[in-house]
């Protein structure tokens, strides 16, 4: 007979009522999330496909779907790329100083602070942008022409009105902050405490500690949390809706008024008046962002794999 090893064991081995109620129920979890992805993404392609196929001349703008569907698309990912390049440092320099830098007060009530700015609603934060970040950023986008015109991201002419896309890559890297953050923090805490003091007792500094062992431990927390805020970005609604003036242009001009919209927001504001084939462009476009964020994702996951070899998590 062969040996019994402890997998066999546990395999033959009776389990409590209460372990086959939650193992089903979280198999059943799973399944029931795979369920409705399909049905969201079989609902989309349906809906879609008449605007797809559609001739260019029953498109809106007369052009084809591709035409129409690729500035809101650049403008999407545009917004969500500079709030994620503004958010990602600054998150990660907010977790590192709640957990190795402040004292425990202090960082209790930083943490409470910064988990707070994730329950404002959306809208909240388009107005703050409007009334408030807008006309705040309207002399220093016209400094940034005078003296880095040459760039083509600050080309200009600067908006009177501060409501470009540079503003609302602001708003979005605020909301987006609690989410990063939040995932970075957590796992800084969860470093092994005997790295650290193994890396101060060989004559580390505490940054030099923080590069060697910490850093390191969070690299794929830092790179998930910070695909969980590009997806927060990159369906951001009211806030986009709120805030922007679009003008349908494709340009990497941060500065001027003549913002490329993003889908979300292009959905929303149209959405109540259309009917017909316009809707099932709208879903199709809506198909677009779908994808673009499960590509995302499927990229992130891929990218965490990839490194947790050479995480110190293991």
């Amino acid at each position: 007979m062969p040996p019994t090893t402890e997998k066999t064991r546990t395999r033959g081995a009776p389990q409590r009522p209460g372990d086959r109620i939650f193992a089903a129920a979280s198999t059943g979890s799973g399944v029931l999330i795979l369920v409705i992805l399909a049905g969201v993404a079989a609902f989309l392609v349906s809906e879609a496909w008449p605007a797809i196929t559609a001739p260019a001349e029953d498109i809106p703008g007369d052009d084809s779907f591709v035409v129409y569907v690729w500035p809101l698309l650049f403008g999407t990912l545009l917004s969500a790329f500079f709030a994620l390049l503004i958010a990602t440092p600054l998150a990660v320099a907010i977790a590192l100083f709640i957990t190795h830098y402040a004292p425990r007060r202090l960082a209790a009530a930083l943490g409470y602070v910064i988990d707070l700015l994730a329950a404002v609603p959306s809208i909240i934060f388009g107005l703050w942008g409007v009334a408030e970040l807008a006309p705040r950023t309207v002399e220093p986008t016209r400094w940034l022409e005078e003296n880095l015109g040459f760039i083509p991201l600050f080309e200009g002419p600067a908006s009177a009105t501060g409501r470009t896309i540079l503003t609302i890559s602001l708003v979005l890297a605020v909301m987006i902050l609690p989410i990063i953050t939040s995932v970075v923090r957590e796992a800084f805490l969860q470093t092994p405490r005997l790295h650290e003091e193994a890396s101060l007792a060989l004559g580390a500094t505490r940054w030099e500690m923080i590069r060697m062992a910490v850093l390191p431990f969070g690299r794929s927390a830092i790179v998930g949390g910070a695909m969980l805020g590009l997806g927060r970005a990159l369906g951001e609604t009211m806030a986009v809706a709120i805030l922007l003036s679009p003008s349908g242009n494709v340009s990497f001009n941060l500065i001027s008024s003549a913002n490329p919209s993003t889908i979300a927001a292009n959905i929303a504001l149209t959405f109540p008046e259309s009917s017909g084939l316009t809707i099932n462009v709208l879903i199709a476009s809506g198909l677009v962002l779908f994808a673009v964020t499960l590509l995302v994702n499927m990229g992130a996951r891929a990218v965490i794999n990839r490194r947790r070899e050479f995480s110190g998590a293991n």
